[in-house]
């Protein structure tokens, strides 16, 4: 990631005594903040990147390698590449065919899994109408999922790591694992977050709500070596994957980026 253009601004916060954004604006309604883990990880450089990105100037989009046959999986760089976006990240976990989400999962003229899990959380957008956010989480123990759902085109089920009191709702356990995660802020925009060092999962939501992210709705993507943020825009370019899963990959050797069959990306709307 290039930061040759901030030094200015920094240097003039240094000299003022004031304290320097943790953003940087890679363009209007997209901001990129890279944070310290307030507790390190004993792997990697613990580290956590988050996308910030204002719904009114780009549209959440979901890309399925299942929706053409002629499609593989493609790494979120190559999906970026290919598809006009600017970041895409991992849309949630999948199962063993390697093309399927293991929750229901669909958008507009495709849908890759139509059966509903447990699981209480649902990623929306693509908006039918102009009622209600243009994206946002829907968690079915606080809201109205039958009548909030059908208002979206795009809908991503998955796991919920927010209660709707904004509490931690992950319990702790041994297992440890690279992160990439989906959540909303206190202003409706959509943060993209990922972290390659590992932590429990009950660990790193602890993590987040303690950095100034002022977090209201969080849902799991994936964990381990297949978590990944791809982001380019204006004169940054950042690829982050993950590599350490307990029981799978545990090490911190994985050098590249795995290729996903489903991914959320980010792609601007002409102003």
């Amino acid at each position: 990631m290039r930061l040759h253009r901030l030094l200015p601004g920094l240097f003039l916060l240094l000299i003022l005594g004031a304290s320097p954004s943790p953003w940087t604006q890679l363009q209007p309604g997209l901001d990129l903040g890279v944070f310290a883990a307030p507790t390190r990880s004993d792997v990697g450089d613990s580290n956590i990147h988050v996308l910030r990105v204002d719904p009114a100037r780009f549209d959440l989009v979901l890309l399925n390698a299942s929706a053409d046959p002629t499609l593989g999986n493609r790494t979120a760089r190559h999906w970026v590449e290919t598809e006009g976006l600017v970041a895409a990240i991992n849309a949630s976990m999948y199962a063993e065919d390697h093309r399927t989400s293991v929750a229901h999962m669909e958008r507009s003229g495709h849908v890759n899994n139509a059966r509903w899990s447990a699981d209480n959380d649902v990623l929306a957008f693509d908006r039918i109408g102009a009622d209600g956010p243009k994206a946002t989480i829907i968690d079915k123990r606080c809201d109205d999922r039958a009548t909030l759902a059908p208002r979206y085109r795009t809908l991503i089920q998955s796991i919920r790591m927010l209660r709707c009191d904004g509490a931690n709702v992950w319990s702790q356990q041994p297992r440890r694992w690279s992160h990439a995660v989906i959540g909303l802020d206190g202003q409706g925009r959509v943060l993209l977050i990922h972290a390659r060092s590992p932590w429990s999962t009950h660990d790193f939501i602890d993590l987040l709500l303690a950095l100034p992210l002022d977090l209201k709705r969080l849902q799991y993507a994936e964990g381990g070596p297949e978590a990944s943020l791809f982001v380019r825009a204006g004169d940054v370019e950042l690829d982050r994957f993950g590599s350490y899963e307990t029981g799978f990959f545990e090490s911190d050797d994985n050098d590249r980026a795995w290729p996903l069959p489903n991914v959320v990306g980010v792609r601007p709307i002409p102003q």
